[in-house]
């Protein structure tokens, strides 16, 4: 067999094999619609990989594509299984049935992370078997039609397909060869139109059952205080006061947004408590809601960086729920739990230290956005996100440290995350003239407050910036130096004390385990 033939017929098989899996995922995805559609061949495997994946690896992700994290993990969750489906496609034509064993093992995978998802049941297994079993027979009849089609050796075929260069040439369009064409097109529509449908069912599944939108928020029975006058300055650039919603960063553990019916959503409280206490949406709504503002950060920031937002949160207190249930004096943390697994564990002197820690249902005079834990989550200031900030939350457990183990910290990072004092540049981003130049930012401390911020140049004195007035202690505040700019290239640094005293750390320390550290830095040209 000459080196044309033996390419043309491998292409036709990795094609074979890449037709057939995509088909087989397609279908899937369509039984799930149905039967689960909380899950999905694509995002089942998503979800095993992100909780095998070691720390290193995500703080990778995080760090190199930010909140768009999840479209690369499915970008590339997709790119490996074109790779394995050409490989299975090219097994299965030279040594059968190679390819074979090599998509079943796939599938089992895929059923093995369906099956170890959080709430579990078995018909959730309908969509990665389907897959499997669409995708072999799919395989195996598509590399039949391959082996039919291509050309023999010795044939007037093989010298027109020698005619040309080897990898590119075309077999020639004969019976056999149309009717293998015709077979992967109709394949690849197949799983194309399947895999359409089975999103496009979820999504109207996701907004019927979610009825977020029929959502009125009851007046809350201590509004946020008003804000200061001079809590905001204006200053093009300058990150807002209020993150809105739309802009809020995001990052959790869900390759897919969970489904909750507000009208099925309970709230279990239970461990170390004098008494267990379940609490609905309807009670939720009935008791008095507090309304406070709170900035929220992600331990993966990077020091300079955009993980960090502020909004105004409706809820109510977790304290008030925890006196409820009646705490063990025993207890020092609650674990809590969303509906997906995923679980935090907050110290539980800080849920009863009185500062505004909520179980949140509101969001900037909204319910809460769906990716940002609809219909509830928790807010607690002062604390990473990771240790606190539970979306989608169904379980409150009082235990103990020594006793439980959550999420994050199963992985390596630190138990109990209070956020570190730091502060930002945002202003300017671009070359400026000579003379008067103003930047600004802003600094953050929560539950403790910032006292001051300073500003030098060029690593020269420390000078100090106007701040503005603070919503609370829980909140971030704005900050402007007025600079009197010369030509050239200058460094601008920025650093916060904090109202205890504490001078942010200028030594530079990545985000593991518990926060980075160190000097927002920008390189400024004066022209």
């Amino acid at each position: 067999m000459t080196g044309a033939v033996r390419t043309a017929r491998r292409r036709d098989a990795a094609l074979a094999g890449i037709v057939a899996v995509g088909a087989g995922i397609g279908v899937g995805e369509l039984v799930a619609a149905f039967v689960a559609p909380t899950g999905g061949p694509i995002t089942d495997v998503g979800g095993l990989a992100v909780d095998l994946a070691p720390a290193w690896a995500k703080d990778a992700a995080i760090a190199l594509f930010g909140t768009a994290d999840k479209l690369a993990l499915i970008v590339g969750i997709a790119l490996v299984l074109a790779l394995l489906a050409a490989a299975a496609g090219v097994l299965e034509a030279i040594r059968p049935p190679i390819g074979t064993l090599l998509v079943i093992a796939a599938g089992t995978a895929g059923i093995v992370a369906t099956a170890t998802r959080a709430q579990f049941s078995p018909l959730d297994l309908a969509p990665p078997l389907v897959t499997a079993l669409v995708a072999v027979l799919l395989l195996r009849r598509l590399v039949r039609l391959a082996a039919l089609a291509a050309p023999r050796a010795g044939s007037a075929e093989t010298v027109d397909a020698e005619a040309v260069d080897a990898e590119a040439s075309a077999l020639p369009a004969g019976p056999d060869r149309r009717r293998f064409l015709a077979w992967a097109a109709g394949s690849a529509a197949l799983g194309l139109l399947a895999g359409i449908g089975g999103w496009t069912l979820r999504a109207g599944a996701r907004v019927a059952s979610a009825a977020r939108d029929a959502i009125r928020l009851p007046a809350p029975a201590t509004p946020a205080p008003a804000i200061p006058a001079g809590a905001a300055f204006d200053v093009d650039g300058l990150t807002p006061l209020i993150t809105p919603n739309a802009e809020f960063y995001r990052i959790d553990t869900a390759l897919q947004v969970p489904v909750i019916d507000p009208a099925d959503w309970q709230l279990r409280v239970h461990g170390q408590v004098e008494r267990e206490v379940t609490l609905d949406w309807e009670e939720l709504l009935a008791l008095p809601l507090e309304e406070h503002a709170v900035t929220l950060a992600c331990v993966s920031n990077e020091v300079g960086g955009s993980l960090i937002g502020n909004a105004t949160w409706l809820g109510y207190p977790i304290a008030a729920l925890l006196d409820r249930a009646g705490v063990s004096a025993d207890a020092d943390m609650v674990l809590s739990r969303s509906i997906d697994g995923f679980t935090a564990g907050t110290p539980l002197e800080v849920l009863r230290d009185g500062r505004a820690a909520l179980l949140a249902i509101g969001m900037n005079g909204e319910p809460l956005p769906a990716e940002h834990g609809f219909p509830v989550r928790l807010v607690v200031p002062g604390l990473y996100g990771y240790v606190s900030a539970t979306k989608w939350v169904t379980e409150l457990e009082v235990t103990r440290f020594d006793r439980a183990r959550a999420y994050w910290t199963d992985r390596g990072w630190s138990e109990r995350g209070p956020v570190k004092l730091s502060s930002r540049i945002d202003v300017p981003r671009e070359p400026v003239g000579a003379g008067p130049v103003v930047v600004a930012g802003v600094a953050w401390y929560q539950h403790v407050g910032v006292e001051r911020v300073e500003v030098r140049v060029d690593g020269g004195a420390w000078q100090e910036a106007e701040l503005a007035s603070a919503i609370s202690d829980d909140t971030w505040v704005q900050w402007r130096w007025r600079w009197d700019a010369s030509p050239g290239s200058h460094e601008l640094q920025v650093r916060a004390v904090g109202s205890d005293g504490t001078v942010q750390s200028s030594e530079q320390r990545p985000p593991a385990p518990d926060g980075a550290t160190g000097l927002d830095r920008r390189t400024v040209e004066v022209q």
